[in-house]
């Protein structure tokens, strides 16, 4: 009776789990898109729903964890659904990783031209007071510089 009971409270946190798998995979899928077009503002609307999606994959993660002897209670169709759907996943977030670092080196390369061409810009055209007091152009590697960065 017991082992029916786990069977099935296995069975029904499965079917749950598999439902957050594809939902976070479908999710992953609209965020690579978005990263591949570059539309920052896509991936941001998704960022909430992806944290949801993300801590509750990580409770039935967790809750599998504990309870592996109870896995090996499914159907042998029910495993290799999940085993697929789970090995999916894992190749869409190592995609939107992959996608995610090259968004960031290429924001990070431009911010540093933007930082390169102002200092260089700077140094050219603008003048200060130098160490003896005086005002001149010479003298104006020591001008502040902000740069306001929103990725």
């Amino acid at each position: 009776m017991e082992s029916a009971l786990l069977k099935e409270e296995i069975k029904t946190k499965a079917t749950d789990y598999l439902d957050i798998v594809r939902r976070f995979s479908e999710l992953l899928q609209e965020e690579n898109a978005a990263l591949e077009k570059f539309e920052t503002d896509k991936v941001a609307e998704l960022y909430e729903q992806k944290v949801r999606l993300v801590t509750a994959y990580r409770s039935f993660v967790a809750f599998f964890i504990k309870n592996q002897e109870g896995l090996k209670l499914l159907d042998i169709e029910d495993k290799r659904i999940l085993r697929d759907e789970a090995l999916k996943l894992d190749e869409l977030q190592h995609e939107n990783s992959k996608l995610l670092q090259t968004r960031m080196q290429v924001s990070q390369t431009i911010m540093d031209s933007i930082v390169n061409l102002a200092k260089a810009r700077t140094s050219t055209y603008s003048t200060s007071y130098g160490s003896q007091g005086k005002y001149s152009p010479l003298d104006n590697s020591k001008n502040a510089m902000t740069i306001n960065r929103t990725l």
